[in-house]
């Protein structure tokens, strides 16, 4: 079997074992990969969460000279499937069809994860030249938005911490080199509760958060500042409150989720989230404050020109051939918990795909070879071997 056949199949396999975060159990596509490591001669170990649970898979290839060590970082468990009657094909299919690799996770990303293991099974039969050494972490707590497998990770006191990571999400024509980050909070807004039908005209708690919801959505960001191309962004993502039609709530509670940037921080965020709730409590009174509760902060970050490993990533796609350009990406991702732990970190090359987190996903297997010699030309100037 060829190396991209070998990939392939353990990508095909991977997807047959559904690994839907917080729905599916993750043992069986973990076993999976076990099982084509140990037989390929690379030691790995689970990693636990703080309630012992695995969340993740480590595969450390050790360098016979002294140097940094890297790290390549891909998911497997995935997003959920949402509406199956849409889909054209059963999600857990993993079939080739046209040249495209079908099924959840295709894209997202069990093909790079199999990828990262065919480097490091290359790398592992010639670790003595190597300086430094690689890493490769498969994440099942990604989708979560919990990243419990780079959490732990980096709390491992037996992992060497990595100077660099590279995060196999798809695109094919872009490195992303930096992401806005985020500032999360849930708003409870209340209000005195009652009959519906009673002569009392004060507003119920719901009212009095759509009143919010306004001045949030009213309230200025900045244009986008600097070297850094994105502004932020701030949206209203849930609403929670009352129940039937006769009582007029006593509380409302709202999700709010603030892209950061550079010149508009997590202090920033919730500065102007905690303006509008005391406009709000002036404007239109209740017994109890309206309360802020922040959920999570994640630093933006955009890497220099020239820093690593991006820009070993960028020339080796530039001597395969390839024309691909930095990018500054809107959505949040490892990256940006990364960059919270002085941690470089690329947050996409990838294939080619259609579907992702919707129907009918899909990877493009034409790209494979290219990315996958990226990939490995850019681990290997890395380490010293190119």
């Amino acid at each position: 079997m060829t190396a991209h056949a070998d990939v392939i199949d353990l990508a095909q396999r991977m997807i047959r074992r559904p690994s839907r975060a917080g729905i599916d159990d993750y043992g069986p596509v973990l076993g999976v990969l076990e099982d084509w490591l140990a037989g390929h001669g690379l030691p790995c170990r689970r990693l636990h969460g703080g309630k012992g649970d695995a969340v993740g898979l480590l595969i450390e290839v050790a360098g016979g000279r002294p140097g940094p060590w890297w790290a390549l970082d891909a998911c497997v468990d995935t997003a959920p499937y949402g509406d199956e009657s849409a889909w054209s094909f059963a999600p857990d299919c993993g079939e080739i069809v046209d040249g495209w690799l079908r099924g959840r996770g295709a894209a997202d990303s069990k093909l790079a994860a199999a990828m990262f293991c065919g480097i490091a099974a290359e790398l592992h039969g010639r670790a003595d030249a190597l300086r430094g050494g690689l890493a490769v972490l498969l994440d099942v707590d990604e989708h979560t938005g919990g990243f419990g497998g780079a959490r732990a990770y980096l709390a491992d006191p037996e992992a060497v911490r990595p100077a660099g990571v590279m995060i196999g999400y798809p695109g094919l024509g872009e490195v992303v080199v930096g992401g806005r980050g985020l500032w999360r909070a849930t708003i409870a807004v209340h209000a005195a509760s009652g009959h519906s039908g009673s002569r009392r005209r004060a507003p119920g708690a719901v009212s009095r958060a759509a009143h919010l919801v306004r001045l949030l959505e009213e309230a200025e960001l900045p244009d986008a500042q600097g070297g850094f191309p994105l502004s932020p962004k701030l949206t209203v993502t849930s609403c929670h409150g009352g129940q039937g039609f006769s009582v007029v709530p006593g509380l409302c509670e709202l999700g709010v989720d603030i892209r950061t940037t550079p010149g508009f921080g997590a202090r920033d965020a919730e500065r102007l989230v905690r303006e509008a709730v005391s406009e709000l409590d002036v404007r239109v009174p209740a017994p109890r404050p309206t309360t802020i509760t922040p959920v999570a902060a994640w630093p933006s970050y955009r890497l220099a020109e020239g820093q690593e490993p991006a820009a070993a990533l960028l020339t080796a796609a530039a001597r395969e051939g390839l024309t691909v350009r930095p990018k500054t990406a809107g959505p949040s991702n490892i990256g940006n918990l990364l960059a919270g732990e002085g941690i470089p970190a690329t947050a996409g090359f990838g294939v080619r795909y259609e579907g992702l987190h919707g129907v009918d996903e899909r990877a493009c297997l034409g790209d494979l070879p290219a990315v996958h010699a990226v990939y490995r030309r850019a681990v290997l100037s890395l380490l010293g071997s190119s």
